[in-house]
């Protein structure tokens, strides 16, 4: 029998915030130590995490788009609160856009992210069919403004709440 389950998106919330300052920390790490590729994926990470807090804060902008529900073991979960919670690579853009007007700069933060992604998996390339990031320096310079705006917004939806 398929039980439908919804989430305490409350302490999730909390806890993807909190999952998305440690990935920042991990990212810094890496970066002092000349890890950039491991600190890409750390910073897209936190973005994921960050992306998940504000979509479980911003849930009415998401119930629209994202109707029926996700089959998890013997649970049904409202699609909308799955996504939000899981916060898949494939729906970040997506999710981005329909927050949009509640977090201004998430867009831009998503594009940049993913393009972080995927210099973490495929390094950098000088003729960007790889990767968009065409070397190590680059990518330092995008880490580290990732890692600086996301911290910025976090903070500024902290002193909010």
């Amino acid at each position: 029998m398929i039980e439908i389950k919804r989430l305490n998106t409350a302490e999730i919330a909390r806890s993807r915030l909190q999952e998305a300052l440690r990935e920042l920390d991990v990212a810094e790490v890496f970066l002092k130590e000349g890890l950039i590729r491991n600190a890409a994926g750390k910073a897209f990470q936190a973005w994921k995490s960050a992306m998940s807090y504000l979509a479980l804060n911003n849930l009415e902008l998401l119930r629209g788009k994202y109707t029926g529900y996700k089959r998890v073991g013997r649970y049904s979960i409202p699609l909308h609160e799955w996504i939000a919670v899981v916060m898949p690579t494939n729906r970040m853009t997506e999710v981005s856009t329909l927050i949009a007007n509640k977090v201004p700069e998430v867009v831009e933060l998503t594009t940049l992210a993913l393009q972080l992604h995927e210099y973490q998996y495929n390094g950098p390339d000088p003729e960007g069919i790889r990767s968009k990031v065409p070397n190590d320096e680059t990518a330092e310079r995008l880490v580290n403004t990732l890692i600086a705006r996301v911290r910025s917004i976090l903070g500024s939806l902290d002193t909010q709440r």
